[in-house]
């Protein structure tokens, strides 16, 4: 007797696992494909092993600092196999977390729900049905109801570039490496790309270039959070090739030789032990028979979806990379257990992408929520900016640590709070706060009212919020013309 599925997910990354556990609730009974390892790119050569890099690379940086009363004895020395190793303990730890719990729950709940895993590759043959081919090379045929593609994304190579996981990478083969490379250009200067130079950065070992198309890196964000940025990248040595077009990038002798002209037309030919390409993503929707279930796809290869995660089949929904809208965890998760309410008739609650909230992790760290000045002057949002520097905010300046600033937009007319960007250590620590008042459609009111921690790094938010008002503790005649305090509209 063929069983029939409540839900089919394909893929068990951030987006496909959300969606089982809330079928779950549901008392729904789930068959979960996956043809890799549980967790996708939010645990393994993405989200979680990278940030653990990263912190491994602060804990590093800030060892070897002289200027806080310490020094270590007898110097620092560091081993990347090791660091991997920890990076992988980081994985395997938070790896056995999600599969427990995915074989706990094999069993019925008291409510009916039930999750089955299935290792394989899953493909359409019919609008209701998938072929899966097991590990072991064997076929079954899984009938469900409803289907959610949570295929996720990988790393976008163009085409010609010699990727050979080895001395030319994305960010799926970078923990192989044997060693620190004593070189290494990096093709893109998006987050990925920056990311990974701010850890091979803190490490010190490797001499880091990065390739950028556009005048300033990570082009997305306000000129005056991408220059800060910069202007650290190059205090720890790192080579920025702003405006420059790659020609050509290959192997030659066991090195990596790249040809770029910058903007003024001067070509220069360099050679570099190693090579990360990270150019952006592209969504995992190749093999799936996505024309078999009726899917019709954007120009990207990604999934058209409707505003209920549906896509242009009504018993097909979509969440997470694949639909290449916003590639974050936490989007990620959000999509699909929104898509398995409306699948089910909860009529959820939209998902507000205006309150989203991201986190950078770079040096500086980089913390945003909401709306930047660049996006507002494109959607032609008037908007009013104010700006506190670290320097005045006391526990900046309990941590030795005074560079970047917080910045605040609101609308002019009613002060309801528009975004947030903030630059410097622990920057993560007052975006979710923000988040929820502009969730709630709150004002600078709201912030000014709330009781916030001291000392804390959110008191920036506060006194940016305070000077907006015009009754900031710290005073924009005072300070305005140093540039530590500063107010604007747009």
């Amino acid at each position: 007797m063929t069983t029939t599925w409540d839900l089919c997910v394909l893929g068990a990354g951030p987006a496909g696992y959300a969606a089982a556990m809330r079928a779950h609730d549901l008392g729904k009974r789930v068959v979960v494909m996956e043809k890799d390892r549980i967790g996708g790119a939010g645990i393994h050569a993405g989200a979680l092993s990278s940030k653990t890099m990263w912190h491994l690379s602060n804990d590093y940086a800030t060892a070897k600092l002289t200027d806080r009363g310490y020094k270590a004895n007898g110097g620092l020395t560091v081993s990347y196999p090791s660091v991997i190793a920890s990076v992988k303990k980081a994985v395997s730890e938070r790896r056995a977390v999600l599969e427990r719990q995915m074989d706990r729950l094999a069993a019925p709940s008291p409510r009916g729900g039930i999750v089955t895993l299935v290792r394989g590759t899953a493909k359409f043959v019919s609008p209701n049905a998938v072929e899966v081919k097991k590990s072991d090379g064997t076929l079954e045929k899984i009938d469900a109801t409803n289907f959610l593609l949570a295929t996720g994304s990988k790393p976008r190579i163009p085409d010609g570039m010699p990727v050979d996981g080895d001395l030319v990478v994305t960010s799926d083969h970078i923990e192989s490496w044997p060693r620190f490379p004593d070189s290494m250009v990096i093709v893109g200067a998006g987050v990925i790309g920056c990311e990974y130079a701010t850890m091979f950065a803190n490490f010190g070992w490797t001499g880091i270039s990065i390739i950028d198309r556009q005048p300033r890196i990570l082009p997305f964000e306000d000129e005056d959070v991408a220059e800060e940025v910069a202007t650290s990248f190059e205090s720890m040595g790192v080579t920025i090739h702003r405006s420059s077009k790659l020609e050509s990038l290959k192997i030659v002798d066991g090195r990596v030789e790249y040809v770029i002209t910058n903007a003024e037309g001067k070509t220069e030919t360099i050679r570099v032990e190693r090579a990360l390409v990270s150019i952006g993503r592209v969504p995992n929707t190749g093999d799936l028979g996505l024309d078999v279930a009726g899917v019709a796809l954007e120009k990207n290869g990604s999934v058209i979806v409707k505003d209920t995660r549906s896509l242009t089949q009504p018993h097909v929904y979509a969440a997470g990379d694949v639909t290449m809208d916003i590639a974050l965890v936490n989007v990620a998760e959000l999509e699909g257990r929104y898509a398995v309410e409306a699948m089910f008739g909860l009529s959820p609650r939209p998902i507000h992408y205006e309150a989203l909230s991201a986190i950078m992790f770079l040096k500086p760290e980089v913390a945003s929520v909401g709306l930047n000045e660049t996006k507002a002057k494109e959607l032609k949002i008037p908007y009013r900016v104010g700006v506190v520097e670290n320097r005045l905010v006391p526990r900046n300046v309990a941590m030795r640590s005074t560079r970047g600033f917080v910045k605040l937009l609101t609308c002019p007319e009613n002060k309801k709070i528009l975004g947030l960007r903030v630059v410097g250590p622990q920057a993560s620590s007052t975006i979710q706060g923000i988040a929820f008042l502009i969730h709630m459609g709150a004002s600078l009111e709201d912030i000014d009212h709330c009781v916030h921690p001291h000392p804390a790094i959110p008191e920036g938010v506060q006194e940016c919020a305070r000077m907006l008002l015009g009754r900031s503790v710290m005073k924009v005649d005072v300070f305005g013309s140093e540039g530590l305090l500063r107010c604007g509209e747009g």
